[in-house]
């Protein structure tokens, strides 16, 4: 949690502000029960009404101050908790996104939306309570106890019993519940991850009817967190009954001392008065204390989740060579004859016992198409995402252009290769802005270009704002055919030097699938592409097949030579067509 507050180094003037007022309310605060003597002993003792309501005129301005004083606080520590909790997200978003997909994946998504929402919520409202509260209540708590002094010593004996009592209480109760505090926010991350899996899933689960079962182990997750927070919730309130039978029997010893010393003609009834108004006073305090506790006890553990985070590096360090154009290093005759060389390539996974790719070789000439196919889990993804290093290889040697891809800059090399995954996914905004995506500079004309390869140009057209045509979340106000080509289109707009497509045809015809590879074949420049699919009719054409069974190559040439000699790719195919024709 230490590690956080330097996020608060743009807010030290509302850090030192907001205290000092919330002090200065506390002083004010602190002359009430002396007025109130006053009062007592010289108002209402001698009948003297003007007397009287001089006194409660100050008694007023005292609190109109303190008003003023306490909202200028309010106003001083809000903005240093809205700004440090702003500041924090933004670090904490900025953090995830720079970590690699194995750190993203044995974290998981649940876990990271907590700490993004709910754990800086936690963290805001504790930063908010301190900057008021932290001095204010010990301030109020030893300024009533040293004010007992000027009234009384003896009687102010009470007070050094009380508040080493109290403070026993309020800080054992602190140490033994942020454990607990925890352990609810990681029950938490469970239920956020169920609850996430049923609303991304909710299709599958209808359609196979397992409402009632997803619903139980919902409600026994959700049983789990409440039992959980109860416990917590039990064990924190033992703090307010437990200080308040302390403070009690303070008062109840208070005015026996008093009692007796005001027949002794020691002190004066508006001194007892006083006195137990001070003790009231640290009542009401320890009471915000124990709250405050309570809460900074949740943002401590709610910190350290965050920093947790915070504190992952990501496994993929950063190369130094950036990414020169193909065409230059061509006419000075450095370009490599082979563009793109998987060497004896291995990849497994973080936490994986076995790998998901083994021994893979591949040599690819610039401006080739690479067909991939295999079985469900064959690792075809798994491969293409080497390429733009969503993940490293694991042994072997990955090169683009004569480079190892590791040695090149993350961002350089993304920035020439277009990606289309396998889940299209468009985001909230309109057409242009997904298709900016993929180059922010591209020009309507350059738009339509892409929307005309990727086959979407009907898309567009038939939708009344067209390219200003609104995008709901994921795309649901599209077809999942729209969605696959749109998403083409944005990784057209980039005219990369690379282009994947993983299984990104599945959702169309096959009339649609062969115009779409037709176009890329047709564009303009020297873009080498790879096409992930389960169709041979898609990858027939290409000028390489590759042929994955369990993460290994078991074929690789063209789709004639493959017919002849593989044997897994002559399965595919007959499943595909031989069977059909008999």
């Amino acid at each position: 949690m230490k590690k956080l507050l330097k996020y608060l180094n743009n807010y030290k003037k509302e850090c030192v502000l907001a205290p000092l007022f919330k002090m200065l309310e506390a002083c004010f605060e602190l002359f009430v029960p002396l007025v109130v003597a006053s009062i007592v002993d010289v108002g209402i003792a001698r009948g003297d009404k003007g007397y009287i309501v001089s006194r409660a005129g100050i008694m007023v301005a005292l609190g109109l101050i303190g008003l003023l004083c306490s909202v200028t606080a309010q106003f001083f520590s809000a903005k240093a908790a809205v700004g440090f909790s702003t500041k924090l997200r933004h670090v904490l978003f900025n953090h995830i996104e720079s970590l690699s997909f194995s750190e993203l994946d044995t974290m998981g998504t649940s876990t990271l939306i907590t700490r993004m929402t709910n754990d800086i919520n936690q963290v805001q409202n504790g930063v908010n309570l301190v900057l008021r509260l932290f001095l204010r209540s010990p301030f109020i708590v030893f300024g009533a106890m040293v004010m007992a002094f000027t009234v009384n010593v003896k009687a102010a004996l009470v007070f050094v019993v009380t508040i080493p009592l109290l403070s026993i209480v309020v800080f054992g109760v602190m140490l033994l519940s942020m454990p607990m505090y925890k352990k609810v926010q990681a029950a938490l991350d469970q239920v956020l991850g169920k609850t996430r899996e049923n609303l991304t899933g909710v299709r599958v689960i209808r359609a196979f009817h397992r409402e009632e079962q997803e619903t139980q182990e919902f409600m026994e997750m959700n049983a789990s967190l409440n039992s959980l927070q109860r416990f917590v919730g039990k064990f924190s309130a033992l703090m307010n009954p437990l200080t308040l039978i302390i403070i009690n029997m303070a008062i109840v010893v208070l005015l026996y001392v008093g009692g007796y010393q005001v027949n002794s003609g020691i002190i004066t009834q508006g001194e007892v008065i006083a006195l137990v108004n001070y003790m009231s006073q640290i009542l009401v305090e320890l009471v915000k204390l124990a709250n405050l506790i309570i809460t900074v006890t949740k943002a401590v553990a709610c910190g350290n989740r965050i920093e947790q985070i915070l504190e992952v590096e990501s496994s993929m360090a950063d190369g130094t060579v950036k990414v020169v154009d193909r065409k230059r290093k061509a006419d000075s005759g450095e370009a490599q004859e082979e563009y793109i060389v998987f060497d004896h390539v291995s990849m497994c996974y973080s936490g994986a016992k076995e790998p998901s790719l083994e021994d893979i070789t591949l040599r690819v000439k610039k401006g080739q198409t690479i067909g991939i196919i295999g079985g469900t889990g064959s690792g075809k993804t798994s491969l293409v995402h080497l390429l733009p290093r969503f993940y490293d290889i694991s042994s072997g040697h990955l090169t683009i252009d004569g480079v190892e891809v590791s040695d090149y800059q993350i961002d350089s090399l993304r920035k020439k290769i277009g990606i289309v995954m396998q889940k299209a996914v468009l985001f909230t905004g309109t057409i242009r802005e997904n298709l900016l995506w993929g180059n922010e500079n591209a020009t309507d004309e350059e738009l339509y270009e892409a929307l005309k390869n990727a086959q979407a140009l009907n898309v567009v057209e038939g939708k009344a704002l067209g390219l200003d045509e609104p995008v709901e979340q994921g795309g649901r106000n599209f077809s999942g055919g729209q969605r696959q080509r749109l998403t083409i289109a944005r990784a057209l707009v980039r005219k990369p030097d690379i282009l994947i497509l993983d299984d990104s045809a599945s959702a169309l015809d096959y009339a649609t699938d062969a115009e779409l590879r037709r176009s890329i074949r047709e564009m303009e420049g020297d873009t080498t592409v790879f096409i992930v699919s389960q169709r041979t009719a898609s990858i027939h054409a290409a000028d390489q097949i590759l042929v994955l069974d369990d993460g290994r190559a078991v074929g690789v040439g063209t789709h004639e030579e493959l017919l002849e000699s593989c044997e897994v790719y002559r399965e595919i195919y007959d499943s595909q067509y031989r069977k059909e024709e008999a």
